[in-house]
């Protein structure tokens, strides 16, 4: 029995239309707002501003042994941003949602808020290539295009894209409410952690906030390809599915035709006789032509076995010059001793 999505899309009516968020004004307004605190974060990073020393005196600091009864907890609590374990959950939750809702936009979604991230963040990433905390080498440097990679960071990003998404994706306005405050919390959370255990800076979290903020904002740009995804998709399956059953009703080929025996007393003779004779009735002028299968046809004719043939009369030994032929009404023999005939 089939239990996929594709089954469930099959065996029960289609649900009433989702509505796709759109591109308003109000989140135009915080899509241009929150680009322009990533930038300012960017060039602030970049002239080794005040949020540089800002980042140098929260490492000097270092939270973790400030309150080291945290550490146990915090360390399984930062999972929550890695990229593997999230969108493992997230995906699962996601895709019961798409067998439920008889769509693939859930999953199709996330996938593309995923890529974005991956693009996105990991250039930015590689473009600036900036050292963590535990791989600093001079106090108060930006310690940037020194082959790091952590800035902006990617679990806080993270956090805010896989968590967020789930409210991106709600259906109803208070569903929606409640998970914004769910992955606001856990992105915040998260964020936090790991300027606590020391392995971001204080700047790179703010970037990853917004990095993240900035994708779940532009998701309603990518809904027209998503459906033209969704649809290309659905197109493959529904054509595999017809090759399928094509190939399920397509007749079975005819096996060869079993030669036929011919009994033992058909003789060559009979053969070349059959043919000989069709050929005169064919060569004959004004006569039918006989179908081309009745020479074949008299060939496969049974003959009579010799038990079988009808015995023909008198003797079989042909007549001899001196011998008197045999009659039934002939003299009988004298018998032996007895007198001569007269």
């Amino acid at each position: 029995m089939r239990t996929d999505i594709f089954a469930r899309l099959d065996r029960e009516p289609e649900p009433p239309k989702i509505e796709t968020p759109r591109m308003s004004r109000h989140r135009i307004a915080l899509f241009g707002g929150t680009l322009a605190f990533y930038l300012a974060i960017v060039v602030a990073v970049l002239v080794s501003s005040w949020l540089v020393a800002l980042d140098w005196k929260v490492m000097l600091f270092r939270p973790y042994q400030q309150w080291p009864g945290l550490h146990a907890f915090l360390d399984y609590y930062v999972v929550l941003g890695q990229r593997g374990p999230t969108a493992v959950m997230v995906a699962s939750w996601l895709g019961w949602r798409s067998w439920r809702q008889h769509t693939l936009r859930p999953l199709l979604t996330l996938g593309t808020s995923l890529l974005l991230l991956n693009v996105t963040v990991g250039a930015v990433k590689l473009g600036l290539g900036r050292l963590g905390p535990h791989y600093a080498t001079q106090i108060g440097s930006a310690e940037l295009f020194a082959g790091g990679d952590i800035f902006p960071s990617g679990h806080t990003a993270n956090a805010v894209v896989t968590w967020g998404i789930l409210a991106y994706l709600a259906t109803t306005p208070r569903a929606r409410r409640y998970l914004s405050a769910v992955s606001a919390f856990v992105s915040l959370g998260v964020g936090l952690t790991t300027v606590y255990i020391g392995t971001h800076w204080l700047s790179d979290v703010l970037l990853g906030w917004a990095a993240g903020l900035l994708i779940l904002l532009a998701l309603p740009w990518f809904e027209p390809l998503i459906t033209r995804t969704e649809v290309w998709i659905l197109s493959v399956r529904e054509q595999l599915r017809t090759r399928r059953r094509a190939r399920r009703t397509v007749p079975a080929a005819p096996s060869a035709p079993e030669p036929v025996l011919l009994p033992q007393a058909l003789s060559a003779g009979a053969v070349v006789e059959g043919a000989q004779e069709a050929a005169s009735t064919a060569s004959a002028p004004g006569a039918a032509h006989p179908p081309a299968s009745s020479g074949r046809a008299r060939a496969h004719q049974t003959h009579p076995v010799r038990g079988e043939r009808t015995q023909p009369a008198g003797s079989r030994r042909p007549p001899h010059a001196d011998r008197a032929p045999r009659s039934s009404a002939g003299p009988s023999r004298p018998v032996a001793g007895g007198p001569v005939a007269p």
